[in-house]
C-alpha cells in the first residue's frame, strides 16, 4: 500500500507493509518502487523488527565510521542492494533470500 507523505523528508521509504512517498507523482515511478519493495522483501526475510534493529546499528557504525550522514546510509548493505538492483524490474523474481548479505563489503560509496 502506497501512502503519500508530503512532509517526508525523503524520496521514499518502505515501513512494510507500506510504501511511504513524498511526491504523488512517484505512484508512477517503477524505479522508486522496485527499490521500496527490495526493501520489503529484506524486511520480510529478517522478520520486519530485527531488519530496523540491524538496519539502525548498521547505520550508527558507518556514521561514526564516515563522519557523514549520506555516505554512511549509502553504504548500509540493504540500501546498497537496493540501489544496486532498483533499475532492474525482474529482480525480485530472480533474488535469492538474504541476498543483502552479498552487499556487506564497504567501498565507500558516496
Amino acid at each position: 500500500m502506497i501512502i503519500i507523505v508530503p512532509f517526508l523528508n525523503v524520496r521514499g521509504m518502505a515501513l512494510y507493509p507500506f510504501i511511504l512517498i513524498k511526491h504523488p507523482a512517484d505512484r508512477r515511478n517503477p524505479v522508486l518502487l522496485n527499490h521500496e519493495l527490495i526493501h520489503h522483501r529484506q524486511q520480510l526475510e529478517l522478520l520486519i523488527l530485527p531488519f530496523y534493529a540491524w538496519y539502525l546499528l548498521e547505520y550508527a557504525l558507518k556514521r561514526i565510521r564516515y563522519r557523514d550522514h549520506y555516505t554512511a546510509y549509502r553504504n548500509i548493505r540493504f540500501e546498497r542492494e537496493a540501489f544496486h538492483q532498483e533499475a532492474d524490474l525482474d529482480y525480485l523474481r530472480r533474488r535469492k533470500i538474504w541476498a543483502f548479505l552479498g552487499f556487506a563489503r564497504s567501498t565507500r560509496i558516496k
